[in-house]
């Protein structure tokens, strides 16, 4: 276990119990809305907020795991009000998680030691753009735009912000959550309601997405 005490440690529990709680939710992702399956596809997270907390993790990270888990129970419900309150859990997650790798982080000069660095974060910032222009003219209704715009900048910006850490979890755990996003973006507005992309997609974006979560997690717990 990658915590001491072993498997009875409330650290290593913690851990167990998010793992269990992602996998059961990839089983329930095709199945009808019901509260048992927002309840544990919001545990998957919660329980990394509870792990970092239990180790003694920032509280930075703290709070972007659970403004996360908040928006994981929003978005696994139906509606525009669910969606945009999911958005802004996410959108605060995403500010939290910003702070949190610019006070951790080495700073701009990180880009300049190691040139991959800065080509990540240009690679970064055309996806982000690709995906303003694609989302643009397809996002409906049209009063959406500017809050997925919003969103789109700031994920970006906490994308460049952990290209400022030596810690190669939190580097990869950012360039997951991006990938995530842009999946999950093109499934609910550039792919047709019939497009047999849709079969796959879905577990494509919980994966990536609790993946860059619980990369970034341990790469603090652990780095």
């Amino acid at each position: 276990m990658p915590f001491p005490g072993g498997i009875d440690a409330n650290a290593n529990a913690a851990l167990l119990f998010s793992l269990a709680a992602a996998v059961i939710y990839a089983f329930t992702i095709d199945m009808p809305q019901m509260l048992a399956r927002s309840a544990v596809k919001t545990l998957a997270v919660a329980m990394l907020a509870v792990l970092a907390s239990l180790q003694g993790g920032p509280w930075l990270l703290i709070a972007a795991l659970a403004l996360s888990a908040i928006g994981d129970a929003l978005l696994s419900r139906d509606g525009e009000k669910a969606f945009l309150g999911g958005l802004a859990s996410f959108l605060a997650a995403h500010g939290f998680y910003i702070a949190l790798f610019l006070r951790s982080g080495d700073g701009v000069g990180l880009f300049l030691a190691d040139p991959w660095r800065a080509a990540i974060a240009g690679a970064m910032a055309v996806f982000a753009l690709a995906m303003l222009f694609a989302l643009w003219r397809r996002v409906s209704p049209a009063a959406l735009r500017l809050p997925i715009s919003v969103y789109i900048a700031t994920i970006l910006a906490m994308g460049i912000s952990a290209l400022t850490l030596s810690n190669l979890w939190v580097v990869g755990g950012a360039v997951l959550f991006m990938a995530s996003d842009g999946l999950l973006a093109s499934e609910k507005f550039l792919l047709s309601a019939i497009s047999p992309h849709r079969d796959w997609t879905r577990y494509a974006v919980w994966m990536l997405y609790y993946a860059a979560q619980m990369a970034i997690t341990m790469g603090f717990l652990l780095g």
